[in-house]
């Protein structure tokens, strides 16, 4: 009997330490930063590169902008939407609608997104056909 009430004691200790070490993590959602642009891979076979975009501020709101190269010699139409994200990494809502562009062969094409929400602080961009 002694040994089992000793078992029991050690558990609900192991169990109490893990349940407060899950309450002490990073008050931030884990966002790879350093990921600032997704595409689809059907992007990449049709010869579209994204740039990572850069974020300015711009009247009083953020502008992210990036540039898109098409490696092929016909041109490509694609779809992007930016997602916009807090310093804690939550989404800023709402999120804008998608939009397209096509960009010519062998060239570049500049597109952009204006934020005026005063939490944003970091962007993404979403390629795809």
């Amino acid at each position: 009997m002694r040994c089992f009430d000793t078992m029991r004691y050690l558990m609900a200790l192991v169990l109490s330490t893990a349940m407060l070490m899950g309450c002490s993590g990073p008050q931030e959602i884990a966002v790879n930063h350093r990921q600032t642009v997704v595409m689809d891979p059907s992007v990449l076979t049709a010869g579209i590169w994204a740039d990572s975009p850069s974020i300015t501020e711009d009247s009083g709101g953020l502008v992210a902008r990036s540039l898109l190269n098409n490696t092929l010699s016909t041109p490509v139409t694609v779809r992007y939407r930016f997602y916009w994200y807090d310093k804690q990494g939550l989404d800023i809502l709402p999120f804008e609608a998608p939009r397209t562009v096509t960009v010519a062969a062998t060239s570049d094409a500049k597109i952009e997104s204006l934020n005026s929400h005063t939490d944003a602080k970091r962007v993404r961009l979403y390629v795809f056909l």
